[in-house]
């Protein structure tokens, strides 16, 4: 059997109002994510189904989690295949489609942006995407497109 991997976090709603959820409009969609020995992040709903805009998101977590995903196991094939990266960026962006009372992402878009050391490792930079996109745990998971819009840049004085 391979090897598997348990992760634990506890979600604590924080949003009762005083009525509990009496009523659809009656209850705060706030709640609070821990896992052992990190920092809490506070949660809530997306603002469009009566969430706090200042706290994370479902959705945005999502995002993050393949955005992250795929910048780990790009920096590790990175390393694998001899590129020197020196700083990597991405803005990435999931379309979610709503449905009724619920829906499914469509498609989340990764567009990271990473610095080489130097113009000979740019091609093969480049191909470190593909081999990420292979490994990474999450976008292996998920049921909808990961696609990836890859920018690669040269240090300056390179």
């Amino acid at each position: 059997m391979k090897d598997l991997h348990e992760y634990r976090v506890e979600i604590e709603w924080t949003g009762n109002r005083g009525t509990g959820t009496s009523g659809y409009r009656e209850y705060g969609r706030q709640l609070l994510i821990r896992a052992a020995g990190k920092a809490e992040l506070e949660g809530s709903a997306d603002r469009a189904f009566h969430g706090d805009a200042d706290r994370w998101n479902p959705e945005e977590l999502l995002v993050t989690a393949l955005a992250q995903c795929h910048m780990l196991s790009y920096l590790h094939m990175a390393v694998r295949a001899g590129v020197v990266v020196t700083a990597y960026t991405d803005d990435a962006v999931g379309t979610m489609r709503q449905e009724g009372l619920g829906g499914a992402f469509a498609e989340v878009l990764l567009r990271p942006r990473v610095t080489v050391a130097d113009a000979s490792m740019v091609e093969a930079a480049r191909a470190a995407h593909a081999e990420a996109r292979k490994v990474c745990f999450i976008a292996n998971s998920v049921n909808f497109p990961v696609r990836h819009e890859p920018e690669t840049l040269v240090a300056a004085g390179a």
